[in-house]
């Protein structure tokens, strides 16, 4: 996903991540200088559906203006990766998970 706050807030005239902090601070949410930074200059890896209703409020928009999908990105992770080749004279190590730990002690 492709954060587009900032290009929906100049589309309202806002320029500044000062702007819109006072501007979201006036209908109703108070975010502090350092989280209002993040939101303005990186996509967040989470975000409140509260707060992100209170944006797109501020912003006359749909969350779906500021969230936009980028299908080629997820289709590179998903393509078929290339088997690993075992090591010059070994086999490929498999971790096996659960097996064979030891009791931590008292």
């Amino acid at each position: 996903m492709r954060w587009n706050l900032r290009m929906k807030a100049a589309e309202r005239g806002i320029w500044k991540s000062t702007e819109m902090r006072r501007r979201l601070a006036e209908a109703g949410l108070e975010i502090s200088a350092g989280k209002m930074s993040a939101l303005w200059t990186s996509t967040p890896t989470t975000i409140r559906l509260d707060d992100l209703d209170v944006i797109c409020t501020v912003l006359q928009c749909e969350p779906t203006d500021l969230l936009i999908r980028e299908p080629e990105k997820v289709a590179a992770r998903t393509a078929p990766r290339q088997e690993t080749k075992p090591a010059v004279g070994g086999s490929v190590v498999a971790p096996r998970f659960g097996q064979h730990r030891t009791v931590p002690p008292a």
